[in-house]
């Protein structure tokens, strides 16, 4: 039997063979590949995106993609042929020889594989994953089948996680020390301060203590939204009167009632979506163009006018600011942005669009007609929790 990859032919019991490349009759390479991946499609293993590496019963390399070649750095006419140890010379973290370790020739016959884990080969890390082919519910290794996988990924989430808790620390910080250092001077000092001075340490707390409470609340929303469990309790949602009670709570806490101008486009169609996240998305809305942008912030609500959509309904808020870049609107969404250094997590708008998505609607970000930013997002009408 031989194996065609990246240009190399293997066969099952010896090296590589000379000459140019060649391609195989149909028949051998449909059935090599059958025997490498386990499927009858005809497909050439160099079209895995992920390394593969396939040993046959006495241990010598007959596959080795390119995927492989690219994650590992080793040639495939420097694998092909070779006894697995040496074409593969993998360790774990304790600098332990892996194949002699787990001995896949030998060993319990009722093994199967071997879960991913990170190894390392030549002083680079490697996800690797095996499944052990046998010829019988406990009959011989008739073939190792390896898969590998770089570690950038991994790397990047990790460090995603590390920034996470950086921003988490640094925005923890801040308020915690007020409050400690608040409290202490009250418990010490409590006689000297006059009921004005009580009071307005006091308030102090109360802000800095909701505004962990917030941050806290963020860090739960990203946990669903990540792992998919964001739950959504359906209700009759009156978009008006909730677009209008945000604006109220932004007036209430300093802003001026003449920077907000909202315009309905009626009548709307019923809307059933979960309440306090409606809330949720339109107060970080209205909060980035007030913070962020200039102007007049607007807010357009209206129902979905698009043909090609579900029936929903569809609210603009924009501002008159300086906007949001071309090279940066593809990133607004994600983790950490932030539009400009006044202040903020950088996780509203990744946790807006959780939302927006949870309940099966979308958004999307653009300039406004006045030169600002211009966030758009839609809700279908969908149905009550009950009927769900």
């Amino acid at each position: 039997m031989s194996v065609r990859t990246s240009g190399t032919t293997a066969t099952a019991g010896g090296r590589p063979s000379g000459g140019p490349p060649r391609e195989p009759s149909p028949a051998t390479a449909g059935a090599a590949d059958a025997d490498a991946m386990g499927t009858g499609l005809g497909l050439d293993p160099d079209d895995l995106p992920d390394g593969l590496v396939v040993a046959d019963e006495t241990g010598r390399v007959i596959c080795f993609n390119a995927a492989a070649a690219r994650i590992t750095g080793i040639a495939p006419e420097d694998a092909l042929g070779h006894p697995l140890e040496h074409a593969l010379p993998l360790q774990d973290i304790e600098g332990r020889r892996w194949w002699r370790l787990t001995d896949p020739y030998g060993g319990p016959a009722i093994r199967r594989g071997q879960p991913e884990r990170n190894l390392l080969l030549g002083g680079r890390e490697v996800l690797v994953s095996a499944r052990y082919v046998r010829s019988g519910p406990t009959g011989p290794v008739q073939r190792l089948v390896i898969a590998l996988r770089g570690t950038e990924a991994r790397r990047r989430t990790e460090l995603s996680h590390a920034e996470l808790i950086a921003t988490v620390a640094h925005e923890l910080r801040s308020p915690l020390t007020s409050v400690k250092g608040f409290t202490a001077t009250l418990l010490q000092k409590w006689e000297r301060f006059t009921d004005d001075q009580k009071r307005l340490m006091l308030e102090t707390v109360d802000a800095d203590a909701n505004r962990v409470t917030r941050l806290i609340a963020e860090l739960l929303d990203i946990s669903r939204i990540d792992s998919g469990r964001l739950e959504v309790r359906r209700q009759r949602v009156d978009m008006s009167a909730a677009v209008r009670r945000n604006v109220q709570a932004q007036t209430t806490a300093g802003q001026r009632p003449d920077r907000f101008l909202i315009r309905m486009l009626e009548p709307l169609p019923d809307l059933w979506a979960d309440p306090d996240k409606v809330d949720q998305v339109l107060g970080n809305l209205l909060e980035n163009a007030v913070r962020h942008g200039e102007g007049t912030v607007t807010i357009e609500v209206g129902p979905v006018s698009d043909a090609t959509s579900t029936e929903g309904t569809s609210v603009t808020v924009s501002d008159e600011g300086p906007g949001i870049p071309e090279e940066s609107m593809s990133r607004v969404f994600t983790r950490f942005w932030r539009g400009s250094k006044r202040g903020g997590t950088g996780l509203g708008l990744y946790i807006v669009k959780g939302i927006v998505e949870a309940h099966g609607g979308t958004i999307t970000v653009g300039r406004a007609p006045a030169g600002g930013a211009q966030f758009r997002f839609s809700l279908p009408v969908a149905a009550p929790a009950f009927l769900a």
